[in-house]
C-alpha cells in the first residue's frame, strides 16, 4: 500500500485568508492564495495605482550565522556582498558547479557574522543542503521556512501603509531596517517583485496576523500570487523553475549584473566565465504580441518556418492590455526583430524587446 502523500504546507494567515474567501492553489508544497474575491485583474491594479499587500509566507527563510559567515556566503552565491554593508539586501544567485541556477534568492546582510537568505520555496531544501554541506566550522547553517512569515506590501501608497502602522518606511532601496513590535523582531526591505514602490516584511509567525490586519485597515487590498505573476512579468523579473534553471545559466538569462566576476569565488564561477567568453548561444528576451493572444510558457517561437527559441512565461499584461512572454532566443536575435509565436497552430506576430515592458518605480 502506497503511502498518503503528505497534507501541503500552509500559511500562518491561512485561516484569515479563508474568511477572506481566497482561492487556493498548490505552490511548491504549500496550499496560498491563487486570488481572492476582487479577481486578478483587479488586484494587480490596486497595486499599479494604490497598494496591495502579499503573503508570501511559503518563500524560504535560510539563517548563516557565526564568524566569517559573510565572507563564506560571498565564496558561495553568484553576486558580491561585499558590494553592501550591513543593512543592505542583494539580489544573487546559487549555481552549480556547471553554472545551472539552483535558486536566485535575495541575502540581507545583518553584519559580517549574520546573513538572512531567502530563497524559493522549492528550493529552500536543496540551497541550505548545499550550504551546510561547504559550511566551515563556527558557521551555523539553519533552515526556518516555517518560523517566520513574509508579506510584501507594494503600490504607490506603500509608504503611507506602513506609517500608519508605525513601520519604517523611508530608507532607501534594497536596504533594510529591524524594528521592534511588541518585542518581535521584524525586518522591513525596500524590495519586491512587482516594480511598484513597496517593502517585504520578514516577521515571526506570531506577529504576521496583526501586520495582514492592520495593512488591510490601512487600505491595502489583499493580493493573491496571479497577480504576483502578472505583475513580475510586465516587470520581466524571471521565475525559477521557467525562466531561470539548472539548464538556464545567469549568462542565458541576462544576469551577468547579478554575478561578482571580479571575486576569486563563487559556485559556477569557471563555467559561467568560459561561457560568457565564448558567448552563449541563446539570451532570454521580452516578446510582445502584436496582436490579439495571449502567450504562456513553451510555445515556439519561429522565424518563417524555423524554430528559434521557446517561451518560457507568457501572460496577457493588464497594464499594457496586450500579451508579453520571456523567451530564450538562439543567439543573434535583439531587441526589433520580429518573429511569430505557434499559439496552439495559430501564428502570433510578436516584437523582440528588452524588458521591462512597464516603467519600474522602485524609488
Amino acid at each position: 500500500m502506497s503511502e498518503p502523500a503528505p497534507s501541503p504546507l500552509v500559511s500562518p494567515l491561512h485561516d484569515r485568508h479563508l474568511e477572506q474567501g481566497a482561492k487556493f492553489a498548490p505552490f511548491a508544497g504549500w496550499q496560498m492564495p491563487l486570488h481572492y474575491a476582487s479577481g486578478v485583474l483587479a488586484e494587480h491594479a490596486a497595486v499599479r495605482s494604490r497598494a496591495g499587500v502579499f503573503d508570501v509566507s511559503h518563500l524560504g527563510k535560510v539563517w548563516v550565522r557565526g564568524p566569517g559567515a559573510a565572507a563564506f556566503v560571498n565564496r558561495c552565491l553568484t553576486n558580491d556582498l561585499d558590494r553592501i554593508g550591513s543593512g543592505g539586501a542583494q539580489y544573487t544567485l546559487c549555481c552549480d558547479d556547471e553554472g545551472g541556477v539552483v535558486d536566485d534568492l535575495i541575502a540581507y546582510r545583518l553584519s559580517d557574522d549574520e546573513i538572512l537568505l531567502v530563497p524559493n520555496a522549492a528550493n529552500t531544501a536543496e540551497v541550505a543542503r548545499r550550504l551546510e554541506e561547504a559550511a566551515p566550522d563556527g558557521v551555523e547553517v539553519r533552515n526556518a521556512h516555517r518560523s517566520l512569515a513574509v508579506l510584501a506590501v507594494q503600490g504607490p501608497e506603500s509608504p503611507r501603509i506602513l506609517e500608519y502602522l508605525g513601520l519604517p518606511h523611508d530608507h532607501g532601496y534594497m536596504t533594510f531596517v529591524e524594528h521592534l513590535v511588541d518585542r518581535a523582531a521584524i525586518i522591513v526591505c525596500r524590495s519586491g517583485y512587482t516594480g511598484e514602490t513597496g517593502f517585504e516584511l520578514v516577521a515571526p509567525n506570531e506577529a504576521a496576523g496583526d501586520l495582514w490586519d492592520g495593512m488591510l485597515v490601512a487600505g491595502a487590498a489583499p493580493c493573491g500570487l496571479g497577480a504576483r505573476d502578472t505583475l513580475r512579468l510586465e516587470m520581466g523579473y524571471p521565475l525559477h523553475g521557467q525562466d531561470l534553471s539548472l539548464d538556464i545559466t545567469p549568462v542565458q538569462a541576462r544576469l551577468s549584473w547579478a554575478v561578482g566576476w571580479d571575486k576569486p569565488e563563487f559556485w559556477g564561477k569557471a563555467a559561467l566565465e568560459a561561457e560568457r567568453a565564448a558567448g552563449p548561444k541563446r539570451r532570454l528576451w521580452g516578446l510582445e504580441a502584436m496582436d490579439r493572444g495571449v502567450p504562456r510558457a513553451h510555445m515556439s517561437v519561429l522565424d518563417g518556418e524555423r524554430r528559434v527559441g521557446e517561451t518560457t512565461s507568457g501572460t496577457h499584461a493588464p497594464s499594457l492590455r496586450k500579451g508579453v512572454a520571456l523567451a530564450l532566443l538562439d543567439a543573434g536575435y535583439k531587441p526589433g526583430a520580429e518573429l511569430e509565436l505557434d499559439v496552439r497552430g495559430r501564428r502570433l506576430p510578436v516584437r523582440v524587446v528588452k524588458p521591462p515592458f512597464v516603467k519600474a518605480t522602485p524609488a
